[in-house]
């Protein structure tokens, strides 16, 4: 059994769990669950951004421990006041060391949030809305194609868009109406091999009136303007500020540099 396998079969454990100490009801009267949605979609076609979603990640089970004393509420506002486009916030606990906790927390910025999560339940979506989620991750190595539209429905019903993972050109039948912004993982979520150019390839296959993301593996300014001629719109970035000790400064220095290549 690969990581992925063993993260998606605690996950099952863990959502029956969660879902008998709280009813979705509950969930739909917090104080977040109404609160308006920023539009992920519309903040990577804004030229004037940087299409970085920056990550708030304190482990990963590739990496062990990457940053344990980050405060989420001052690194998210790092990230937001130097111009990211999306935050992701983790909120997977037993492998990535992540909470809900850290997502609400999050919250005080006025971006839109991508719950980063390993989704494999409607319930899921809904707690996602619950702690002010924006966005939400379908992972195609984890899910069908019918569990992909279906969830993936779901979370529009709900005024969630969708970020849709891919890694595998035989995952590319996962694309589907409802998943406008298709993200490509560099990394293999089995192995934790990062391949950039396989990636690149791939990409070419996606329908063009997707939105592509570029995800995991991207620590140069050179890889994002290699993905921006691609026709990327978003970079998802995790690790390589959060293994900086102060990982908004390392982000600002990083993005004025980004900035300095427009």
């Amino acid at each position: 059994m690969n990581i992925l396998d063993k993260i998606i079969a605690a996950k099952r454990i863990e959502v029956e769990q969660r879902k008998a100490v709280t009813p979705v009801d509950v969930l739909r009267h917090s104080d977040l669950y109404a609160k308006p949605r920023y539009s992920l979609k519309q903040f990577l076609l804004d030229e004037s951004k940087t299409g970085i979603i920056a990550e708030f990640k304190r482990q990963s089970p590739s990496k062990g421990i990457i940053n344990a004393v980050a405060d989420v509420v001052e690194v998210t506002s790092a990230y937001t006041k130097n111009g990211a486009s999306c935050l992701s916030v983790l909120t997977d606990e037993q492998f990535f060391g992540g909470s809900t906790a850290d997502l609400i927390k999050a919250r005080v910025n006025e971006i839109p949030i991508l719950r980063k999560e390993f989704i494999v339940d409607e319930y899921q979506l809904e707690e996602a809305k619950s702690m002010g989620a924006d966005v939400i991750l379908l992972i195609a190595a984890c899910l069908s194609i019918d569990e992909v539209k279906r969830l993936a429905a779901y979370a529009k019903s709900l005024g969630l868009e969708v970020l849709l993972e891919l890694h595998a050109e035989e995952e590319l039948g996962h694309i589907c109406d409802e998943t406008e912004i298709v993200g490509i993982n560099n990394r293999n979520l089995k192995t934790f091999e990062v391949d950039i150019e396989r990636s690149l390839q791939m990409a070419k296959k996606i329908p063009a009136d997707k939105i592509k993301v570029a995800e995991s593996g991207i620590s140069s300014i050179e890889n994002i303007l290699l993905f921006k001629q691609n026709g990327f719109k978003g970079f998802l970035i995790g690790e390589n500020f959060m293994k900086e000790a102060n990982p908004g400064l390392a982000f600002e220095q990083f993005t004025k540099q980004l900035n300095n290549q427009k």
